[in-house]
């Protein structure tokens, strides 16, 4: 399957598998996992039911990795293009988040081993992608149009999705520690990214809860693969990651419900 003609090309983004991922001709090239299959299941059916925001599994290269159809576009990396950062981009990324909802709502994960699933109540309902962050969303002509990175997706809900999303994307922090065209305005952003969503008004008080326990669930998943030798977590935590986290933390405590009245 490997064309030797093809130069490799490393791809830049996240941190779990940073170094790993290439790009030879029109495939990517990533390490497989124990919960490979699972992934490769659901992007099976995205592929059978016409969802093309997600890349197709090919199969497996001879160095045992995983090849998936590459997706043209711009992940965004830092330093953000302030393109990347607008209310239009923000409002597809809701979008594309809930064609994606809509597309799995009819994949069976009962047969498959996945990934640890989020805490209840928050788990079940449908394979949720648990990872929504700026460098797993591929843009087009300044609009989202594809998710990657599947490797979190496990079973979990349409709140937990898009409680990931939006406090990564609105973001949903402290201004202080916004240091882009995004500070001050947290509140309009979280609002534009629920309201472009279209998550129902029940929904939304539970959303805020959703928002601190995915940020805490990410964190110990960090903390996890860094006290079992990943050197990318350890090093992001060690530059300060660790105490942010918990005062941001404590800032979603602090303000749930300022978040929820900016919902009503």
């Amino acid at each position: 399957m490997l064309e030797r003609s093809e130069p490799e090309v490393l791809l830049v983004g996240g941190t779990a598998n940073r170094g790993r991922v290439l790009r030879i001709g029109d495939t990517v090239r990533r390490p497989l996992r124990p919960t490979s299959p699972a992934t490769h299941a659901l992007l099976g059916h995205l592929g059978a039911v016409g969802f093309t925001g997600a890349p197709r599994f090919l199969g497996v290269d001879e160095q045992g990795r995983e090849v998936l159809s590459y997706l043209p576009g711009t992940a965004i990396t830092p330093p953000y293009p302030a393109w990347a950062l607008t209310a239009e981009a923000l409002a597809s990324v809701a979008h594309l988040l809930r064609d994606y909802h809509r597309a799995v709502s009819s994949f069976d994960p009962a047969p498959h081993a996945w990934p640890p699933s989020p805490p209840a109540p928050f788990a079940g309902g449908l394979v949720s992608h648990n990872d929504v962050n700026l460098d797993n969303v591929v843009f087009r002509e300044g609009r989202a149009v594809a998710l990657i990175d599947f490797d979190l997706a496990s079973p979990a809900s349409r709140v937990w999705d898009v409680a990931c999303a939006a406090r990564l994307w609105t973001p949903l922090r402290p201004d202080r520690h916004i240091d882009d065209a995004r500070r001050g305005q947290v509140l309009a952003r979280f609002r534009l990214f629920v309201d472009s969503y279209g998550l129902p008004d029940a929904d939304r008080d539970d959303l805020v809860t959703a928002v601190r326990h995915n940020h805490e669930w990410s964190y110990d998943i960090v903390g996890t693969a860094a006290a079992n030798g990943h050197a990318g977590f350890s090093d992001y935590l060690d530059g300060g990651a660790r105490e942010r986290a918990e005062r941001v933390r404590e800032w979603y405590l602090e303000t749930a419900d300022v978040l929820r009245e900016a919902l009503r």
